[in-house]
């Protein structure tokens, strides 16, 4: 069996302020998400990992980046990043935007998966995307053991698309920061061997 551990990014500064970034904004964690991503690598350090994947966007491979330090094999795909939000990339938390968000996630929740804000994507084209990174999972059979790290719209669509589940069940993933999902893939099929598993963050002290 391939082991897949699937995580998302640390905190940015943008997360904490509940401020949406996408696929447009790059920016770097936070000192939280820092600490997150030691606490998670402190954890994991001694899984043999043959191979680290993650989006292009900085704030996952920051994320993993003593992984990539000890000299671990690592490739971006691009595949892997967040949905983009158009016009609602970093723009303030407001009761606007607020209002937006909660719109569209309920017309995501009755099923029109194509609708998107100006200049964004839709979670169907997340899911089209997603599925050049499920191929190149399942066509490397000698990487046994694979570290991935993406983000959280993008790892619920990801996990419903792996486990074959439809895209009304991708609320059904909790994606705090660096929480992990591990998947195992064995004769053409991908299941759940851990389920937002977040017992590296245990006892961390977050800075508020």
């Amino acid at each position: 069996m391939k082991n897949i551990y699937i995580i998302r990014h640390g905190e940015t500064e943008l997360n904490r302020q509940g401020i949406v970034q996408g696929r447009g904004i790059n920016s770097d964690l936070n000192d939280t998400g820092r600490a997150q991503a030691e606490a998670f690598y402190q954890k994991y350090k001694n899984i043999p990992f043959d191979k680290i994947y993650t989006s292009d966007l900085k704030r996952t491979w920051q994320t993993v980046q003593k992984f990539i330090d000890a000299g671990l094999p690592w490739e971006k795909l691009s595949g892997l990043d967040e949905l983009a939000w158009g016009v609602w990339e970093g723009q303030p938390n407001t009761e606007d935007s607020r209002d937006a968000f909660r719109e569209m996630l309920q017309t995501w929740q009755d099923g029109d998966y194509t609708a998107h804000f100006e200049g964004g994507e839709s979670v169907q084209d997340v899911y089209e995307r997603l599925k050049q990174p499920m191929e190149v999972l399942m066509t490397r059979p000698e990487e046994k053991t694979v570290l991935l790290c993406m983000h959280g719209r993008a790892m619920r669509v990801f996990l419903c698309l792996l486990l074959g589940k439809p895209l009304s069940e991708m609320t059904e993933f909790p994606h705090q920061n660096t929480v992990l999902y591990k998947i195992g893939f064995e004769d053409g099929k991908f299941s759940v061997l851990d389920f937002n598993s977040a017992i590296h963050l245990d006892g961390l002290v977050i800075k508020q």
